[in-house]
């Protein structure tokens, strides 16, 4: 069973030695030392030295020097569950997008992702919620399969912002129209960094609110999702504190708790600073 504690603790780990990975001047993540070995193979591409990698391709030619390297990568087994699905490799200090990757990469290579997630609530007569929907992932999911979710939730892709996303991710997931969708309301943005098996998660997490009325159903259309529960606050938030639920779903659902007052008043006192140091 893990706490709440353990939970924020959770999506700040970083255990695993790593060092910065480059693209020319710009620090855009960080590499395993023990993956290095794996890279000087590629010494006509990278620069690897025990204190850094670099790759110093001139811009035009960026995505396809990180396709050639992460199809060889693939092919060793240390990019796992390829997505086909193109994500932004950003300056860690000014956010300039500087190429783009093949998603599953972005764990080996630790750049900075980004998420959308939305909790999905009813309220009561005096606005309070009193329900949470929860989603379960199918058990064919890449990542995570079978566990509990949010109502909604996804990677922001190339090209997209966090709310694009989630509007998309709305009608994919839960069969919620753009009308629907137009209702949520941004909480904050959690920042996630941490070891996981595909590498390194660095990860700033948009939490969404997303009022429903009781008879507004989900229903999944792209097959990722198994299922939806409509669950009262108390037992959502217990699941969301146990392993049960992902770590990246149970912190959006603990900032929406916090926001809406839903915790006891002194766990709220205590979580309310370390949930906030998590934050952007």
């Amino acid at each position: 069973m893990m706490s709440w504690h353990a939970l924020e603790m959770a999506g700040a780990r970083a255990m695993a030695p790593r060092v910065p990975f480059f693209v020319g001047d710009n620090e855009v993540g960080s590499v395993a030392q023990a993956h290095l070995p794996a890279l000087r193979a590629f010494a006509d591409l990278l620069m690897v030295q025990s204190d850094g990698v670099l790759l110093s391709v001139p811009e035009p030619d960026r995505d396809a020097t990180f396709a050639q390297l992460n199809a060889a990568l693939r092919a060793q087994g240390l990019i796992k569950a390829w997505r086909d699905e193109s994500y932004a490799v950003t300056s860690l200090a000014s956010g300039v997008v500087l190429a783009r990757i093949e998603r599953a990469s972005s764990r080996f290579w630790g750049t900075l992702t980004f998420g959308a997630h939305a909790t999905g609530y009813v309220v009561d007569g005096a606005g309070r919620a009193t329900h949470l929907w929860i989603a379960k992932r199918s058990p064919t999911k890449a990542t995570d399969p079978g566990l509990f979710d949010n109502l909604i939730g996804g990677g922001v892709p190339f090209g997209q912002t966090p709310l694009q996303t989630l509007v998309r991710e709305g009608w994919e997931e839960a069969g919620l129209t753009r009308a629907q969708m137009s209702a949520a309301r941004a909480g904050r943005v959690v920042r996630l960094a941490r070891d996981i098996p595909e590498g390194f998660q660095l990860e700033l997490l948009h939490c969404f609110d997303l009022p429903l009325r009781s008879t507004e159903i989900p229903s999944n259309q792209d097959g990722e999702v198994a299922g939806f529960t409509l669950m009262p606050v108390a037992p959502a938030l217990a699941l969301a504190a146990s392993e049960s639920m992902t770590v990246d779903a149970a912190l959006v659902t603990l900032d929406f708790a916090l926001r809406h007052g839903l915790l006891p008043a002194a766990m709220q006192g205590q979580l309310q600073p370390r949930l906030a140091a998590l934050c952007v």
